[in-house]
């Protein structure tokens, strides 16, 4: 979890609250279709550069170098990313594991497009979709183990 060494600042009337140490939960990633392209390239490359980011951006859509900088500069604000900022070239990493943010657009999209019910979304996924053999093999042993799990 990521803790953001920053102050918040909220004024209600003459009240000023702190909150020191920020921590960035799940329900916090609400990364942009922008962000998530971005995202994947740092979960695949890693440790990246904004010109390592964008010169693979660039290979799939057309995007202007100022524009990454600034996507990579909000998305380290929002805590999506953390830049190391001890050379001139500042190298980002993603602060959120491809993991966590697949299980939370994944809980979303169970529960807002199929009414709570994963066998709805798996049924869906699996008839439009052409999985190969080893892909079917493998949700069935996955599902054998959800069936019969070892004591």
């Amino acid at each position: 979890m990521l803790i953001h060494e920053n102050y918040l600042h909220l004024r209600n009337s003459s009240y000023i609250f702190e909150y020191e140490n920020i921590r960035r939960t799940d329900m916090d990633i609400k990364p942009t279709e922008s962000e998530l392209e971005i995202l994947q390239i740092l979960w695949q490359k890693g440790d990246s550069t904004v010109r390592d980011v964008h010169e693979e951006l660039t290979l799939n859509k057309e995007a202007g170098y100022t524009t990454t900088l600034k996507l990579m500069q909000i998305m380290a604000e929002k805590g999506l990313v953390e830049r190391d900022t001890t050379n001139r070239t500042h190298i980002y990493k993603a602060a959120v594991s491809q993991g966590e943010a697949q299980k939370h657009y994944l809980d979303k999209m169970i529960t807002n497009v199929f009414n709570g019910s994963a066998a709805n979304l798996v049924m869906q996924a699996l008839g439009n979709h052409k999985s190969s053999k080893s892909e079917i093999e493998a949700i069935k042993q996955y599902l054998d183990q959800l069936n019969n799990p070892k004591k």
